[in-house]
């Protein structure tokens, strides 16, 4: 049986607000170099679109970090499977996520990645879920939309692998 899914932002609302987050972002490292942190998989498909509209010149990275299996709960612990390939050193760093909700997962990322001296690190989010804010440390500079507690899929968000390929977030009506 196929899951039900509700449509909550358009494509047309995603693409509009990621372009207000990337000038945001560009006027913010006016003159400076920015180094993207994707988390993947999640991650991916946004932190394209957001590098592609970006004006400053930016270096990219990936890590992949799971506190999922394959529920719609996270089970709170963090484990890095891919860890980054270049140096962190007085770089400015930006992570880049497809949603936080508890906050454990950054949490826990930040400090690993602040002992590896970058110049700065900000958090960039497409959702942010603050409701369900177990670290409420976990502070994020740039947030495209803040989203009710509901379970979301599409532009990168998965329901057991199922659905990162759609154009616009959804929600799963289970």
């Amino acid at each position: 049986m196929e899951d039900k899914i509700r449509v909550l932002l358009t494509e047309e609302e995603v693409n509009a607000r990621i372009s207000e987050v990337a000038s945001a972002i560009s006027k913010d490292y006016e003159g400076k170099k920015l180094h993207l942190i994707c988390i993947l998989k999640g991650g991916v498909f946004f932190t394209c679109e957001l590098a592609k509209r970006l004006t400053v010149p930016v270096s990219l990275d990936f890590m992949s970090v799971s506190s999922y299996g394959s529920g719609t709960q996270s089970s709170g612990v963090v484990r890095i499977i891919k860890d980054l390939d270049e140096p962190l050193e007085g770089k400015n760093v930006l992570i880049v996520e497809d949603i936080i909700d508890s906050g454990r997962t950054l949490s826990y990322l930040i400090e690993v990645l602040k002992q590896r001296n970058p110049a700065s690190i900000e958090l960039c989010t497409l959702l942010d879920k603050p409701e369900r804010r177990v670290k409420k440390q976990v502070q994020v500079k740039y947030t495209c939309f803040t989203i009710p507690d509901e379970f979301v899929v599409g532009y990168g968000l998965d329901y057991d692998q199922k659905y990162r390929n759609l154009p616009y977030i959804g929600v799963v009506e289970l």
